[in-house]
């Protein structure tokens, strides 16, 4: 029964943190007009 208990707890606790991070939504801003370029090293 403790373990039922313990298990209802920190599934609350998940829905709360998961429930958290929604309701403050993404972050402002805008993303880069440039591209990330990588490249592949030449080889030796």
């Amino acid at each position: 029964m403790r373990a039922l208990t313990a298990a209802a707890a920190g599934l609350a606790a998940a829905l709360a943190l998961v429930l958290t991070v929604t309701a403050a939504g993404a972050p402002g801003g805008t993303t880069s007009p440039r591209p990330l370029l990588t490249t592949v090293p030449g080889h030796p």
